[in-house]
């Protein structure tokens, strides 16, 4: 069954309210999940603005008033992604271990987060977007949730470093430049492909990069002898 080609009319949308609720509640996950990776390349491209629902529903393979029986709003679309994209990047931060090695923690984070910028990069650009708009959209969220979390994460590394197991260092500025680096491979690609020309392409480019960052994190905050 092809839940994208059929546009649902008010007739259609009933019958799906109508199927056991295993059935619909997976078809309106396919569903929600094909308007999010649609939207996110859209918004990507077009930003917020020069976007619309029309393009949203024609990248998801589906009639507008489809789509708009999943989402109402672009704004609604736009805040999901957006969401989505903050709880993939927060998860393996999340799960820094405070009584793991402080290095190969650090190392699996940076590692995870340089994977996930290379492999949407478009996620990154979005959500680099909205920040330099002020981040009209997920402002509380910033400084609430992600303010909570980035206050524990640094006491870990506060605690780390106290026991000489890092180098001294204000944990906020490392993860903020943790942050930075690791995304930066996929903001300013247009810029890293200019400098490197067709290096970017190559087999084993993306290693060469992850090797070079955690070297310079890593090598910074080992703990001096």
């Amino acid at each position: 069954m092809d839940v994208r080609a059929k546009p649902k009319s008010r007739k259609s949308r009933l019958s799906e309210d109508q199927q056991p609720a295993e059935k619909r509640t997976r078809i309106q996950a396919i569903n929600r999940g094909l308007i999010i990776d649609a939207a996110l390349d859209i918004f990507s491209t077009y930003g917020f603005r020069g976007s619309t629902i029309d393009q949203i529903a024609e990248k998801a393979g589906m009639s507008k008033p489809n789509l708009l029986y999943y989402f109402p709003r672009k704004d609604d679309i736009y805040v999901t992604v957006l969401e989505k994209t903050l709880e993939e990047w927060l998860d393996p931060f999340e799960a820094i271990d405070p009584d793991g090695d402080p290095i190969e923690e650090l190392r699996r984070y940076i590692t995870l987060k340089l994977e996930m910028s290379a492999r949407k990069p478009e996620a990154s650009r979005l959500f680099a977007n909205e920040i330099l708009h002020g981040a009209p959209r997920i402002g509380n969220f910033l400084e609430t949730h992600l303010k909570k979390l980035v206050r524990e994460k640094a006491a870990v590394l506060s605690r780390w470093t106290s026991e000489g197991r890092l180098a001294p260092v204000d944990p906020y500025h490392l993860i903020f430049s943790i942050w930075a680096m690791t995304q930066h491979y996929a903001d300013f690609d247009v810029q890293i492909r200019a400098v490197l020309g067709h290096q970017v392409d190559q087999p084993g480019h993306h290693e060469q990069t992850a090797q070079a960052v955690l070297t310079i994190l890593l090598n910074g905050i080992r703990p001096r002898s």
